[in-house]
């Protein structure tokens, strides 16, 4: 029977946190150096890096429920080198400027794995890098011109594999073609977050949880217990950012939905040829993505009901759970690639939300006039990139010029979502062309990108 909801599958099995009680809420007006909205990566690495740098800096983490509740606690576990945007920085600041960024990516991947390890954070990682895969003619194309461009970005250690070799490294049925890039692990999310919530309060950052910010302005936020004022009010909710008071239309909380099966016998993973710990995505325009997990499980995921009227996704009422319907596709897809696990079990499902700038660009912003920063609309590539905002946002509040703060992210703004209808509207019409694109050119095995995905694309600002 499948447990849907509960958080995620990350929470269910981590060995201490469902049976572990929040962290003491805020109990009355407070003051800080630094108040962080947020209990996920961002919010942690800003202060984990904040008190390192600045040990006597007073450093507040205000959460809505529990360090990991959010995205951090549910995603993928993909920390890979890949970051929303790139392409546009590009447009906006030139090569030079967006292969900067992808090259603080690279060493991000190596930043968080080497930082675990120094704090004692046994995350179940393990580096096997990230298989792209193409199953479609129009995949191919697609993967190809993708790999030509990480090339032209700065990846030189990246393969580009055709069927034969895609399939010695992963069995993927109706695969022809790859790309691999050295710049990614697989881990185990929720661990990440619980590790570096101890480590930060070993640093001396107080850390109230079942604390919900309803209102965040110039020096203070406002919570149902208390104010907390600070020179610096830092926001890092990412897809929950639309509950604050004037965020709704910022970004756009974005569902996503995985299911992962029960604990695979060594002779399937044999048959799966799956032994490196790769993580694994394709080339569709719903793309999936998928891990072998430390147990020996696939967590697999992809969009399912990709968002909810007036954005009530990013509610603290949102528990995980997931649409039946979403549960069959992610099941149907997962054979459709691992033809072998027909009728394998399917013991958890979950969804969680992630943040979607209109123009589908990540950020780190600081208003030095007001304190007022943020950081995210990471489109779902935040594992690692949360790290080099936090980065960022330490060395934007500590008032230094570095190669972090001159990345073509750092200030960039986007316009405002639609208001609804027209955003609830807009969302499914283009998830709904997606699909259909990717519908049309598994049957029609055409070499190009179906035109519906090509308009879609323009119209979301996604390429």
């Amino acid at each position: 029977m499948t447990i849907n909801g509960g958080i995620s599958f990350w929470y269910a099995t981590h060995p201490t946190a469902p049976a572990t009680p929040p962290r003491a809420p805020l109990t009355a007006h407070a003051t800080a150096d630094v108040v962080i909205v947020g209990g996920g990566y961002t919010g942690l690495w800003t202060a984990y890096y904040l008190k390192k740098s600045a040990p006597d800096l007073r450093v507040t983490v205000l959460e809505q429920k529990f360090c990991g509740y959010g995205a951090s606690g549910r995603n993928g576990g993909w920390l890979y080198n890949g970051i929303a945007g790139r392409d546009r920085y590009a447009a906006l600041h030139g090569h030079e400027a967006a292969l900067r960024l992808q090259r603080a990516m690279n060493d991000t991947v190596t930043e968080v794995v080497d930082t675990a390890a120094a704090e004692g954070i046994d995350a179940d990682i393990r580096r096997g890098g990230v298989l792209e895969v193409a199953r479609t003619p129009a995949q191919l194309t697609r993967l190809k011109a993708f790999h030509a461009a990480e090339l032209s970005f700065g990846e030189s250690d990246r393969v580009l594999l055709d069927a034969t070799a895609t399939r010695a490294r992963i069995d993927i049925a109706g695969a022809v073609g790859s790309s691999w890039t050295p710049h990614g692990a697989r881990i185990h999310p929720l661990k990440l977050v619980t590790g570096l919530a101890a480590a930060c309060e070993r640093l001396g950052v107080v850390i109230h949880e079942s604390t919900p910010v309803t209102q965040i302005g110039p020096g203070r936020a406002v919570t149902p217990y208390g104010t907390v004022r600070a020179p610096h009010v830092l926001r890092c909710t990412e897809g929950f950012t639309a509950a604050l008071k004037g965020q709704k239309r910022s970004w756009l909380p974005m569902n996503s939905s995985m299911i992962v099966t029960a604990p695979l016998p060594a002779s399937v993973w044999e048959t799966l040829n799956w032994s490196d710990g790769a993580t694994l995505g394709d080339m569709a325009h719903a793309y999936m993505y998928a891990q072998r997990t430390a147990d020996d499980r696939i967590a697999i995921g992809g969009r399912g009901v990709p968002y909810r009227f007036g954005s009530r996704a990013a509610a603290a009422e949102n528990t995980g759970r997931t649409e039946p319907a979403t549960v069959t596709a992610l099941t149907d897809l997962l054979t459709s690639f691992f033809p072998a696990l027909a009728g394998t079990e399917i013991t958890h499902a979950w969804s969680g939300v992630l943040g979607v700038p209109r123009d589908w660009c990540a950020t780190v912003t600081l208003d030095r006039a007001t304190g007022l920063g943020w950081a995210g609309g990471y489109v779902g590539s935040g594992v690692a990139t949360a790290n080099l905002a936090g980065r960022t946002l330490r060395d934007l509040v500590l008032g230094e010029t570095t190669d972090l703060t001159a990345l073509p992210w750092v200030g960039h703004r986007v316009r405002r979502w639609e208001p609804e209808p027209f955003r609830w509207l807009g969302v499914h019409a283009l998830y709904a062309a997606y699909r259909e694109a990717d519908r049309r050119e598994a049957t029609t095995h055409r070499p190009t990108t179906t035109p519906l995905a090509t308009l879609a694309n323009r119209i979301t600002g996604r390429h």
